[in-house]
């Protein structure tokens, strides 16, 4: 697999050892999220929360991510990215357990907040990383890192069901809290240590005031809707509307998580072969059967396989958005990208709320048949994904 040529001077152990870290702090932050998924409903019952409510919990993950993405920021600027991500990786650590164990709303509350904040803040720091992997490398990994995230929330959604019936609520909590240690503590020697970036900050300061960047920001928010949708709600949907059993309503995600994983290894490759507007319309094309199956079926298996169709669509949409904006011909990347992320990811933070309170009306089946009403929206904007091609092996 690594089988570039070093430059001198360039330790070709150390970049290897270096890109297993950072592979495996992504898997670590997506198996803490995936085991979160199959939780819900249990935090939903204790606390004794509607949809509306559980919704607005869900939105407090999102505001703490909100609030603490760009803290990350700022602390990578200052001391890079190895310290901090690092510290944010020992911070998820106990949250599970927080969330397990929070007696009333206000403690839930305030462990769904520290959750999504510091979940949100890692994940700033180890794409960081990664972006500084890739360059000591002189090659990119940033797909095959998000693929490792996909497939921690496969293993943590998949099992987090079965696990769950097994050990109950607390037991799984203990377990899951466990790898999620035994990951940091592999990845921890190993993490490449970069120097702070002082001037990421005074790039940021500055909007740009072109159109491009916030229609490829558009249509990363409308492509990570669904993926919030389905996180959020996929568990409940198939439990309260489907009858499914807590070992079933896990599955939802953990297809959705396979089928993205597996796209998203693949995911260069398929790009270089039919370039970025032929990669993006297939898969959007394949996220809207996917919803549509998803909301019409008769049964949890069929939305399962929605979910999994929904998996390979949504894979690459994003990736496709984040390299387009780092290739906007007179606009520094790190000034496109920061738009863009910033509004994809409070699509995925902040939507499933305002889908909380819509189901609490209207039932999940009638949002998921809704949804691809915006990835049509991004299927008009596919044109704008030629921008993607001019990456060199994928966009940070």
């Amino acid at each position: 697999m690594d089988t570039h040529v070093s430059k001198p001077g360039a330790r070709s152990g150390f970049v290897t050892r270096s890109r297993a870290a950072v592979s495996l702090l992504f898997l670590m932050n997506g198996f803490v999220v995936g085991c979160w998924a199959p939780k819900i409903p249990d935090f939903a019952e204790r606390l004794a929360l509607t949809k509306f409510e559980l919704g607005l919990m869900i939105l407090v993950f999102g505001v703490g991510s909100l609030v603490m993405m760009p803290l990350a920021g700022a602390q990578i600027a200052k001391h890079g990215s190895r310290v901090v991500v690092q510290i944010l990786a020992l911070c998820v650590l106990p949250l599970l357990l927080a969330l397990t164990l929070a007696p009333n709303v206000l403690t839930g509350a305030i462990s769904l907040f520290l959750f999504g904040g510091f979940i949100g803040a890692m994940d700033v720091a180890m794409n960081a990383n990664a972006v500084s992997v890739e360059k000591s490398m002189r090659r990119a990994i940033m797909s095959s890192c998000h693929a490792f995230w996909s497939l921690g929330g496969l293993i943590g959604s998949g099992l987090g069901g079965i696990v769950i019936s097994k050990l109950g609520i607390l037991g799984h909590a203990q377990l899951a809290t466990l790898l999620a240690a035994i990951f940091v503590a592999v990845a921890w020697p190993m993490v490449l240590a970069d120097p702070p970036h002082p001037d990421t900050k005074k790039e940021k300061t500055k909007l740009p005031m072109v159109p491009l960047p916030w229609l490829l920001g558009l249509m990363a928010l409308f492509s990570m809707v669904p993926e919030g949708a389905v996180l959020d709600w996929g568990a409940l949907y198939l439990r309260q509307e489907m009858d499914a059993s807590v070992a079933l309503s896990g599955l939802g995600f953990a297809a959705f998580s396979a089928t993205m994983a597996i796209m998203r290894f693949a995911g260069d490759l398929v790009r270089d072969r039919l370039g970025g507007v032929k990669t993006l319309r297939i898969c959007t094309l394949f996220a809207i059967v996917g919803m549509l199956l998803a909301g019409l079926a008769p049964n949890a298996e069929l939305a399962i396989l929605g979910f999994a169709f929904c998996g390979i669509g949504i894979s690459n949409m994003v990736p496709i958005a984040f390299s387009a904006a780092g290739n906007i011909p007179g606009l520094k990347p790190g000034i496109a990208i920061s738009v863009v992320t910033t509004m994809g990811y409070s699509g995925m933070l902040v939507a499933p709320s305002l889908i909380g309170f819509v189901a609490e009306h209207i039932g999940f089946a009638v949002v998921f048949m809704a949804l691809p009403v915006l990835l049509l929206v991004v299927l008009l904007l596919s044109k704008l994904a030629h921008y993607a091609d001019g990456t060199s092996g994928g966009g940070h």
